[in-house]
């Protein structure tokens, strides 16, 4: 399994997941269909389904196109509201793609209908991959749009922290040093979260990519999984974990905001495709 990591839009990542004995492929959150079709033809392979973690236009935005590129495509998502949608998938449904297993882990949160993808290969030495998408990033999680603190606690918790240690996370977005610049924020005494931060700012300074992280390592510097640790309760002035998580999220919300986001208008535009033929050319 060889999982190509594609940098999009402003700061989004999806992914293109290779069976490598059949030349086989999987799209992740397939918002660029140019970018992915270079990339499918320069790996010389077949694209044979779209995973998407929830329906928001950066991630979902390429599902139409590709569908009628690729006839009989398959397009797994859970909530109806993504594009060119054909299989919807259920929380611990399994699925295989020659070799490849993908077990399907609903969260609900960020939207209402978020899907995180875990896959592995059996007897394989490589570690298994967590395709998280706006639930669970490198130092971070998602906003709650469409959900609650309770829900994003039992996401982080029960469902994705309890996964293999040694699980390689892929998010979906690029927002690493921003991340680590809150959790320094958070525990300043915390020498893993220095390490990270200054490991993030070379990579962001080189243009490369922070993904993947693994899920063992999140647990030392990423402040929403790091909950019952004191110096987070601390800083939160809460002792309940959902609190503590509650308090998190209204903290990042707030901490040092990009200085340019696109305005509604823009959003829409993106929504209605507008601005396609120039994403296209990124």
């Amino acid at each position: 399994m060889k999982v190509k990591v594609i940098s999009v839009l402003e700061d989004n990542y999806m992914y293109l997941v290779i069976e490598e004995s059949t030349r086989d492929a999987v799209a992740v959150d397939a918002a660029v269909p140019k970018r992915l079709l270079e990339i499918i033809r320069k790996e010389d392979v077949v694209l044979r389904a779209i995973l998407t973690t929830h329906h928001h236009w950066d991630h979902a935005r390429g599902n139409e196109e590709l569908a009628r590129l690729f006839p009989g495509l398959r397009v797994f998502g859970a909530d109806q509201r993504i594009g060119a949608l054909t299989h919807t998938v259920t929380h611990g449904q399994e699925l295989t793609f020659g070799a490849i297993w993908v077990r399907c882990l609903f969260t609900p949160c960020h939207t209402s209908g978020h899907m995180c993808y875990f896959m592995w290969e059996d007897e394989s030495p490589d570690a298994p991959a967590l395709f998280s998408g706006d639930t669970l990033f490198v130092g971070g999680c998602g906003q709650f749009f469409e959900g609650t603190a309770e829900q994003m606690y039992t996401n982080l918790t029960q469902i994705l922290g309890a996964l293999p240690k040694d699980t390689k996370v892929f998010c979906g977005h690029e927002c690493t040093v921003r991340n680590l610049k809150f959790a320094l924020k958070v525990e300043p005494e915390n020498e893993m979260v220095k390490e990270k931060l200054a490991w993030a700012k070379q990579r962001d300074e080189e243009d490369l990519p922070t993904v993947p992280s693994t899920l063992q390592e999140e647990f030392l510097y990423n402040p929403f999984l790091r909950v019952t640790e004191e110096p987070v309760q601390r800083f939160t002035g809460q002792t309940d974990p959902v609190e503590v998580l509650r308090t998190l999220r209204t903290e990042r919300d707030n901490f040092k905001k990009p200085k340019e986001r696109p305005n509604p208008p823009a959003m829409l535009a993106f929504d209605w495709g507008l601005f396609g033929p120039l994403l296209e050319k990124k």
